[in-house]
């Protein structure tokens, strides 16, 4: 006989504690609502917990790093988690330099450029993760970790999320933020749009020998195989940078079966050895590259967010940005309802639904668009990118450039 637990009530349910719905859980908590957080595992693991006098997650180098905009860096700030975070490891990009086969000098963008002090900031998810479950713990967001949710149900004006551990939790709202597979979207029965780059994304982190200067670099080009790829080296402090390399799934086979040696030599010569010398201080790790997109954000009292709603290539870095804006324009929305309107208002989940939609539609645009723009190699289109590298070298373009890319 199993023994009943008294059902929790909250205003708003989130599933999924990565850094998209510890976010959300922070910001809603924070904005005064009660908010109950759920996940089949914890967000930290004990091993990587922080000590009390130390904000190093690890010794080592997390491979999953975020390139956090300036926007989302404030908004971080005032959820306060920002000023958890340890300086020491987070590098300040300043500028960034794109290189495609068909131009022979790259694009190159500074924050000067737009009179800006940064392009983003390069952070370890471990670590900005660490210091929004600290925040979630300081304003008490209530929590159920390491038990798999077993059964979701819309009853009436309210949602109804059971637990394998046969805790029920009653909320008016529920946000999903459990990923690309999401459990929530499933239960929903909503439908998704797939379409598989065939490319694989392998990250690692080098020691380099000469100082990145605090510039980002990306490359479009191909493979062995004639294959285009993309290259992208993230510069992270003291000499070092984060690859991430979108390849053919059949190269990426090739490259992950390479010792560490040889790896290294071909990741410095897919950049031109523009850094001098490599040092791997890790082995590499690889995900496949598929587009996802929800075909709703909204249904009933839930609420799409994060990679449960889409998921976007890797190359322009804006994926865990993308997840931010979703809550951010949510909170926006929220403030503005009345006390009469609950928080599964219709017309308040509409105009969440056009906003966001909005912002989704501009940024697969930018990213898909520049993927078939240089996955393909007609002749025709080359001489398109060299005179569209060409344009975007003006000061005026630039500076549009750069004033977008900061605004993300």
């Amino acid at each position: 006989m199993t023994n009943k637990k008294a059902n929790i009530h909250c205003d708003i349910t989130i599933v999924g504690a990565g850094l998209v719905g510890l976010a959300a859980a922070v910001a809603l908590q924070q904005e005064g609502y009660a908010v109950t957080l759920v996940d089949a595992q914890h967000p930290i693991n004990s091993s990587e917990e922080l000590d009390a006098n130390s904000q190093d997650v690890t010794q080592n180098w997390d491979q999953r790093i975020y390139a956090i905009s300036p926007r989302n860096a404030l908004w971080l700030t005032s959820l306060g988690a920002w000023p958890l975070l340890d300086s020491t490891r987070i590098c300040k990009m300043q500028g960034m330099e794109i290189w495609d086969d068909a131009a022979q000098e790259p694009l190159s963008l500074s924050a000067d450029d737009a009179n800006a002090e940064y392009l983003g900031f390069i952070v370890e998810e471990k670590a900005l993760k660490q210091a929004l479950s600290q925040r979630a713990e300081a304003l008490r967001v209530g929590t159920y970790f390491a038990s798999p949710c077993a059964n979701l149900n819309i009853s009436g004006h309210q949602t109804i999320l059971h637990l394998a551990n046969n805790q029920v939790i009653e909320s008016e709202l529920l946000l999903a933020a459990d990923g690309a597979n999401s459990w929530v979207r499933q239960q929903m029965d909503i439908a998704v749009q797939e379409k598989p780059y065939h490319q694989t994304a392998i990250v690692a982190n080098f020691v380099v020998e000469k100082s990145h200067a605090n510039i980002a670099r990306q490359w479009f080009t191909q493979d062995a195989t004639g294959e285009s790829y993309i290259m992208a080296w993230l510069p992270l402090p003291d000499k070092k940078v984060s690859i991430v390399w979108s390849v053919s799934t059949q190269y990426a086979e090739t490259l992950l079966n390479l010792t560490d040696a040889e790896f290294t030599e071909q990741v410095m010569a897919a950049g031109s050895h523009r850094l001098g010398e490599f040092k791997l201080l890790d082995s590499p790790t690889a995900f496949p590259l598929i587009l996802k997109k929800s075909d709703v954000f909204t249904q009933d009292c839930v609420v799409l967010i994060g990679d449960a709603a889409h998921r976007i290539h890797p190359m322009a870095g804006q994926g865990v940005n993308l997840g931010f804006r979703d809550v951010m324009d949510l909170l926006e929305i929220l403030k503005t309802k009345s006390p009469y309107q609950s928080v599964h208002d219709n017309s308040l989940l509409k105009r969440y639904t056009r906003i966001r939609k909005a912002d989704m539609l501009n940024m697969l645009m930018l990213t898909d668009g520049l993927y078939y723009l240089f996955e393909n190699h007609h002749h025709t289109l080359k001489k398109i990118r060299q005179w569209g590298f060409l344009m975007a070298k003006s000061k005026i373009a630039k500076k549009t450039l750069v004033a977008n890319a900061i605004a993300l």
